[in-house]
């Protein structure tokens, strides 16, 4: 018998804790997107796939590269921006 199913509802707060860090990394992801912090990831999914396909020879920006060239094309071409 493990500790957890020794005590009184041990597997059911496991499953519980579980279940909550999922909701919780669901949500975490779920704001990276919408404020867009997860912009870098997406771009290098992106840089991976066009390279795989043979359409981007290329290498991926730092991380730091791809901020400044986002930041760069924003105030070039502003959209949606209230100031």
């Amino acid at each position: 018998m493990s500790p957890s199913s020794a005590r009184p509802g041990g597997a059911g707060r496991t499953t519980a804790v579980a279940a909550v860090r999922s909701v919780l990394a669901g949500a975490r992801a779920l704001a990276r997107g919408v404020m867009g912090a997860d912009a870098y990831e997406r771009y290098l999914e992106h840089h991976r796939a066009e390279q795989a396909a043979g359409r981007c020879g290329a290498p991926a920006m730092t991380e730091r590269e791809f901020w400044r060239d986002h930041a760069d094309r924003q105030d070039a071409n502003p959209q949606g921006r209230c100031c």
